[in-house]
């Protein structure tokens, strides 16, 4: 019987490539290989003799020549199936990247480092390979820790950040509130649904709206989202660390949290807390009738907040560019 999710599958990347964005691996390292959504210009036309030469000889992308975003996804789901609203909002404007972060997608390691520090280490790595040399990251709750770690390790290349339903760090005391008030045992119990009873469990608390799908397209969907169990299994319990060992970073960049108002995994108060915690450079804005899955649940809404929020950077950029020229002419 053919798997529907599967089957959707060549239908979202035609629609990805008419957004302007396409496919296209990266090796980091021996062993380590990261798919990426990549803008269609910065990917060369291979001339007569590479085709004859090899296809699977790695091609050097363009520079990009917009203002760079990337959007790093969550647990529950790989790059494009996370942003697949989101793409076409801003490619107009902005040079769009979507990574799958190890062990999601076609993005693998033979690494055992499975904290979200590695995970950052390594989209940097390949963001530099294609030539991205700064960009704004948007990072949606796992994807969010990592955009943080990134923030935080290589602030010349992060010029500024948009937070959904993430935290700083996952501590014992956070992984302990959370899952005792959602009612789950573990993290993967949550994340890693092992039924269709579980994904309906995830999705009930990950969504604001209840969602209905049959069952069958609940199956599929546990078929095509969550491979590699055993990987991302190692990935949560790499996330959690101890209440003793946490430390705020002290963020060079403006940070946008950007909120389902009825998040049930990470409540609004979290982001308002977190908020407090990174001091002035942070703002937080909350999207009525949405939870965890805001871009997903309202995605007119999210986008139009996030292209705000954008257009405001460079906004800032410009100003700052122009204010710094002035002062060199006197």
């Amino acid at each position: 019987m053919v798997n529907l999710v599967a089957a959707q599958k060549p239908l979202l990347n035609l629609l990805m490539k008419m957004a302007g964005v396409k496919t296209h691996t990266v090796e980091i390292e021996p062993g380590t290989v990261m798919n990426f959504w990549v803008p269609v210009e910065t990917i060369p036309k291979p001339t007569k003799r590479q085709q004859q030469e090899s296809e699977k000889a790695e091609v050097t992308l363009k520079k990009p020549t917009k203002p760079v975003v990337v959007l790093v996804h969550g647990f529950a789901g790989e790059g494009i199936v996370t942003w697949q609203f989101q793409v076409g909002a801003l490619t107009k404007n902005y040079s769009v990247y979507v990574p799958d972060l190890l062990f999601f997608g076609g993005s693998v390691s033979d690494s055992a480092d499975r904290s979200p520090r590695f995970q950052a280490e390594t989209l940097v790595k390949g963001l530099r390979k294609l030539g991205v040399e700064r960009c704004t990251v948007v990072g949606f709750s796992y994807g969010g820790m990592v955009a943080f770690k990134m923030a935080e390790l290589y602030p010349e290349m992060v010029r500024a950040m948009v937070v959904s339903g993430s935290i700083l760090a996952m501590t014992d005391s956070i992984s302990v509130e959370t899952l005792g008030r959602i009612g789950f045992k573990s993290s993967s119990e949550l994340l890693l649904p092992t039924s269709v009873k579980g994904l309906k469990a995830l999705l009930s608390v990950a969504a604001h709206k209840k969602l209905w799908f049959p069952d069958r397209l609940h199956k599929d969907f546990l078929e095509v989202m969550f491979g590699n169990r055993k990987e991302r299994g190692e990935l949560l319990e790499g996330l959690v660390i101890s209440n003793k060992d946490t430390t705020i970073p002290n963020f060079r960049q403006k940070i946008h949290l950007l909120w389902g108002e009825n998040d049930q995994i990470f409540q609004l108060e979290l982001a308002h807390n977190m908020k407090e915690q990174l001091g002035e450079k942070a703002t937080v804005e909350s999207i009525s009738k949405a939870g965890h899955l805001v871009h997903l649940e309202r995605p007119c809404a999210y986008n139009k907040c996030l292209n705000k929020i954008l257009e405001s950077l460079h906004q800032d950029d410009a100003d700052n560019n122009s204010s710094s020229e002035t002062k060199t002419t006197q």
